[in-house]
């Protein structure tokens, strides 16, 4: 008997049903009118052109989201089609940048945009497909879109009505930002992916990362950059970076958005009411107060958009709810974005689309050639970037094991969650969906997996490391996005199937209180009671809150990114000493460098990172050794070269190096400024592992 959900909440059929009648108010096909597709294929082009030339080029963004979701089937609320459709805009993106990355015309956003209307127009055409949008909503699509409205409150509260200059101190919180934001730029500088440009994008970022570093991530936001900037040129430098810090932010306040929608999605038409509430609000408050913030203050970009697509991919295999072919198109967009974005993540979305293929078998009968070409194509382009990285003499073992700061994952989500939602699609009333199956698939293939890594770790190198805890995040997402499953197995009250207003508003009292429960449980929410002025609420110590205070903001300096203002613009290699403290001076140089467009300086002056002088008062000791490094790192400079230019916070240091280094035949010219010296801490920090 065919499983079609009646509610308005279920979309679509789902793709556990086998086929049924056509239903003549959803399967009626328009006709194949050449001077239909004549007209849309003029307006895929003439749309993009014209608003490129009024610099409202943004525009094209949410028209592309809404073209995909018109034409796609898939999710029965707009909500849940917005998405899906997201989701396939990003993975079409990145392959098609693969061919934006060799023509001529780069990341232009009148070719590119121009090319994916076209693309987008012409399979609509061909699969008679008009476009159409489900208008329906759900009342839990409030706490979805008010997680980002919450979020973004306390993400965009500190930089409110700040200069570009200024909201630099939010972005250098890190120097893993610094080098993403290389990536980014020289993505921008190059108009394609680093790796198929590797010689021109030596000059924007430290080889060889331009091949062996996932680049989906700064991709996706360069080409964001270009419609957002109505040009395929960054334009100034400073305003680039003010733009990269906007995108990061919407980029988190979606990651958790998407956590949010992915749960209840994952719950399916059942989870209504004020179970929908509940679920939504305890994966919202669990973000709130999670210390997965320090993602976005540490710099650790490509993870937390890797996180973002990677929820959404997992969900979407976990209940499709599509025809074959938006599964197809849904589960390669999956695959290659996620690999793009953070390649070792690639690994847990192949492994629940293992899983949703078994669960799903039946439902491919006679289209299993079709459907397996078709994905391994999709395979074929997502492994692309990793296969030419190990060509680019990425040692494979080696990086896997490598140590550096992360966040670790919060112990208590990871396996309480995952045993939880493990509970949940064991019982035997979900074992017997196929949604129950691919979920019970997700959780096992995700222990698996970080079971596997974690052996392999100990016994190469004895102890858990970056790329492990890395990881471990994705098991964070399956815990959260499990709790939609977890939601669909508490008793509701309601019964029959009248909508009266007593009812409505029952309704209404027990998700309000669900709400509340879950920020008070999980988001530490006191709602004023037992806190005061000396004794305050747990939610305000927490990170995100504290950022919002403006607690995170780095020192670069009583003039700021003025203050590197002298070294715009030299021609050459630049570096700046701005204190006697290492790290302090590395951020520096690394700045100007970047509004240089030459961050791939940054190879050789690294070195950086051991220089303390630049202040004043300093210690003879430091003097020798910090000179011996900064003379190493200029040396390292590719010959040839301009001139390199220094800057001091003080003057006496400033000369002293100048004549030391003529001594030793090295030409520099020195510029001093006692007013910048840095000397503030950089804004709050939290250890990593």
């Amino acid at each position: 008997m065919s499983t079609v959900h009646s509610s308005p909440d279920s979309g679509l059929q789902s793709l556990t049903a086998p086929p049924g009648p056509p239903d003549p108010s959803t399967d009626v096909r328009p006709r194949r009118n050449p001077l239909v597709l004549a007209g849309a294929l003029a307006l895929s082009w003439l749309v993009p052109a014209g608003l490129v030339a009024l610099h409202l080029g943004v525009v094209l963004l949410p028209l592309l989201l809404l073209a995909v979701a018109a034409v796609i089937r898939v999710g029965g609320v707009l909500l849940d089609r917005l998405f899906v459709a997201g989701l396939v805009l990003a993975g079409s993106v990145l392959t098609f940048g693969l061919l934006f990355s060799l023509w001529p015309w780069g990341l232009s956003p009148v070719a590119t945009s121009g090319l994916m209307f076209t693309v987008l127009t012409t399979a609509a055409w061909v699969a008679r497909r008009a476009p159409r949008l489900p208008l329906r909503f759900r009342w839990s699509d409030l706490l979805v879109v008010g997680t980002f409205g919450g979020f973004w409150h306390y993400l965009y509260h500190p930089i409110a009505g700040t200069s570009a200059a200024e909201r630099v101190a939010y972005l250098a919180t890190a120097e893993d930002r610094l080098a993403h934001f290389s990536f980014f730029s020289g993505i921008q500088g190059v108009g394609g992916y680093n790796f198929f440009h590797q010689e021109a994008a030596r000059a924007y970022l430290i080889p060889p990362s331009e091949v062996t570093y996932p680049q989906g991530s700064h991709f996706l936001l360069a080409w964001t950059d270009t419609l957002v900037h109505s040009a395929a040129g960054p334009g100034d430098m400073l305003q680039t970076m003010n733009r990269y810090l906007l995108y990061l932010l919407v980029a988190y306040a979606l990651f958790c958005t998407a956590l949010v929608w992915a749960a209840r999605w994952v719950g399916g038409p059942r989870l209504r009411g004020w179970r929908a509430a509940a679920v939504c609000a305890t994966v919202g408050s669990i973000m709130f107060a999670s210390n997965y913030f320090d993602l976005l203050v540490h710099g650790f970009d490509s993870t937390f958009i890797g996180l973002l697509l990677i929820a959404l991919s997992l969900a979407v295999l976990i209940r499709p709810a599509t025809g074959r072919t938006e599964f197809v198109l849904a589960a390669s967009a999956g695959l290659i974005s996620v690999t793009y974005t953070y390649n070792i993540y690639g690994a847990f979305v192949g492994v629940a689309l293992l899983g949703a293929l078994v669960v799903h078998r039946r439902r491919f009968a006679g289209r299993w050639w079709w459907t397996l070409g078709a994905l391994a194509c999709a395979l074929g382009v997502a492994a692309l970037p990793s296969v030419l990285s190990v060509l680019g003499n990425l040692n494979v073992a080696d990086a896997s094991n490598m140590s550096g700061p992360s966040v670790a994952a919060d112990r208590s989500i990871l396996i309480g969650g995952g045993l939880l939602g493990l509970l949940v699609a064991a019982m035997p009333r979900n074992r017997r969906t196929a949604t129950g199956q691919a979920h019970l698939a997700v959780l096992l293939g995700t222990g698996g997996l970080l079971t596997v890594f974690a052996a392999y770790q100990l016994h190469s190198i004895g102890r858990y490391s970056y790329y492990f805890h890395k990881m471990t995040a994705v098991g964070v997402v399956v815990a959260l996005i499990s709790i939609g499953a977890v939601g669909t197995v508490l008793r509701t009250s309601s019964r029959g199937s009248g909508r009266t207003l007593a009812r409505r508003l029952n309704e209404l009292v027990l998700s309000g209180l669900a709400v509340a429960a879950a920020l008070s449980l999980f988001a530490n929410v006191q709602w004023g009671f037992l806190a005061t002025k000396d004794n305050p609420s747990a939610w305000s110590g927490n990170p995100l809150v504290a950022w919002g205070r403006g607690e995170y903001e780095s020192d670069i300096g009583p003039k700021g990114i003025d203050g590197l203002a002298p070294l715009r613009d030299t021609g050459g290699p630049v570096i700046a000493l701005v204190s006697n403290d290492d790290y302090k001076n590395l951020k520096a140089t690394w700045l100007a460098s970047l509004l240089n467009r030459r961050g791939g300086d940054m190879k050789a002056l690294y070195d950086i990172h051991w220089v303390d002088i630049g202040g004043p008062e300093v210690k003879e000791a430091d003097y020798q050794r910090s000179f011996g490094r900064l003379k190493g790192a200029i040396e390292q400079l590719p010959a040839p070269h301009p001139p390199v230019t220094i800057l001091t916070a003080d003057q006496s240091v400033g000369d002293r190096i100048k004549r030391d280094l003529a001594k030793q035949g090295l030409t520099v010219k020195v510029l001093s400024d006692p007013g910048l010296l840095w000397t503030q801490p950089w804004g709050r920090t939290f250890p990593g592992v």
